[in-house]
């Protein structure tokens, strides 16, 4: 079941970045602002590493929340890009991000048992700051549409690689393949403080 959750993400993933791939040579209208907001996520360490542990934290739970927590980051992340868009203020933005990793990372590290609601709640929250990111950074001649598929593709993507990688970890070996898993988020957890002192 595990495994098909994955393959029909990855399809979803693939289906929605390929429009990308196929006109990314024009770089003007719907195009330029899908390249742009794909780029964007892809870009800078703590958005790659926060959508990963999403990704590896909802592999960790299992069953429904391979699906329901990359979609509740992906649903909220475009009401925050649409805040940043829109020029409404957030404050604490960058420390929000930065946390996202500390918190996502922690997670996947301690391995505590999470309900899928706590885990969709908490993934929300976190969306909201990298979604604002997004759009406040929208460049200025990006259509606005095309940019938030592109940002949310590569969301997307990211997520289920994250899925892909703590499911594969954890076939590995009873054993050391959830203690691998656990450690990996210890590392994105200690770069998250590395982010949010400056020190990364």
């Amino acid at each position: 079941m595990a495994r098909k959750s994955v393959v029909s993400l990855l399809a979803a993933g693939l289906a929605l970045m390929t429009p990308a791939a196929a006109f990314a040579h024009t770089g003007v209208g719907e195009t330029s602002g899908l390249v742009h907001g794909f780029m964007h996520p892809v870009g800078g360490l703590d958005h790659v590493l926060a959508m990963v542990m999403v990704g590896v934290l909802a592999a960790q739970i299992g069953g429904r929340a391979l699906w329901l927590v990359p979609a509740t980051f992906v649903a909220v992340m475009a009401l925050g890009g649409a805040m940043g868009v829109a020029g409404l203020p957030l404050p604490y933005v960058e420390i929000g991000i930065a946390l996202s990793v500390v918190v996502l990372g922690g997670m996947v590290a301690l391995r505590r048992e999470t309900s899928v609601l706590a885990a969709a709640g908490i993934v929300g929250l976190f969306a909201v700051f990298h979604g604002y990111a997004h759009g406040a950074e929208m460049p200025v001649d990006a259509s606005g549409l095309g940019y938030a598929a592109g940002f949310m593709a590569a969301t997307a993507l990211l997520h289920v690689a994250g899925i892909a990688l703590g499911i594969a970890i954890t076939r590995t070996s009873a054993v050391t393949g959830p203690a691998l898993v656990r450690s990996a988020g210890a590392l994105a957890a200690v770069a998250g403080f590395g982010l949010l002192t400056g020190a990364l």
